[in-house]
């Protein structure tokens, strides 16, 4: 399940699913606020839709389930179709394995990159943020944290658990 950090200004204000964001979107609205929402897998800010659910699509939303295109060679595709339980079960059964073999070892490209777009959203005038950005990309995680060590509490703390290779 896909969670989410909502921050008002420099302040985590929510946790959760986009349930609790919605909530928490729909409570600061009477007070002027917008939240920056941000996806704890990417760290990338994520727009909330206050208007009505849309109509069901297809597939099986109750499961999560969405249809999208992909891409594959004939040789590929010819591979799938002698597979038990059809393409879509082949590729499912694939992704699940790959994400249970590398489950807790995030590359330090995707830590980098994921820190990266919350503190370059959020921090971008915070004191030595070019600094901190430097030792993110050098892989200096020690000198990361005591280049982001005066930020505030909230913000430091967050862009410490996007850079920690388990989040």
């Amino acid at each position: 399940m896909t969670t989410y950090t909502a921050f008002d200004h420099h302040a985590v204000v929510a946790n959760g699913d986009m349930a609790a964001m919605i909530a928490a979107q729909r409570e600061a609205m009477p007070r002027g606020v917008n939240l920056l929402i941000y996806d704890d897998l990417t760290g990338q800010v994520r727009d909330v839709d206050l208007r009505d659910a849309p109509p069901p699509s297809r597939g099986r939303p109750k499961l999560g389930v969405k249809a999208r295109e992909i891409t594959l060679l004939p040789r590929h595709w010819d591979w799938l179709a002698g597979q038990k339980g059809g393409a879509s079960a082949v590729l499912r059964r694939l992704v699940d394995a790959e994400i249970q073999r590398s489950a807790g070892s995030r590359s330090d490209h995707t830590r980098q990159t994921t820190t990266y777009a919350f503190i370059s959203s959020i921090g971008g005038d915070l004191p030595d943020f070019e600094e901190a950005s430097r030792c993110l990309f050098a892989n200096d995680w020690m000198g990361f944290a005591t280049k982001i060590a005066a930020w505030p509490k909230d913000v430091r703390d967050y862009a410490l658990m996007l850079a920690r290779e388990q989040t």
